[in-house]
């Protein structure tokens, strides 16, 4: 199974201040956050573990679009490649998740069903 998303990173990102005056470059911790949401939005049933393996290769400029793939490798891997609008390779890896437990109904605390007062 595999999903695919674009993205971009406005050029007010407030994680962009500071990250070189007038040569920015968005920080790799702002690609991670939109691997994992786009993850969340594919899988939502399922629970991050960990990431393994993430290895970045190129940098990304705010408001340069950038593609996200995942593909699923069972187990609850998850390997996942950002590429920029020109092909370029910004960032690959690995993701390990867990399914989500299930939901379980609101139970009334024991003091309001006990007759406790």
């Amino acid at each position: 199974m595999q999903f695919e998303t674009c993205r971009v990173i406005p050029a007010n990102h407030p994680a962009l201040a500071g990250h070189f005056s007038g040569n920015p470059i968005v920080p790799g911790v702002v690609i991670l956050d939109e691997i994992l949401q786009a993850t969340a939005d594919w899988r939502p049933d399922r629970r991050l573990l960990s990431a393994p393996s993430v290895k970045f290769l190129a940098l990304l400029r705010p408001e340069q679009g950038f593609t996200i793939r995942l593909a699923d490798t069972g187990s609850g891997r998850v390997r996942f490649e950002c590429l920029r609008e020109d092909g370029q390779l910004v960032v690959q890896g690995l993701l390990i998740s867990v399914s989500h437990p299930p939901e379980l109904p609101d139970q009334p605390d024991e003091a309001s069903t006990s007759g406790a007062s």
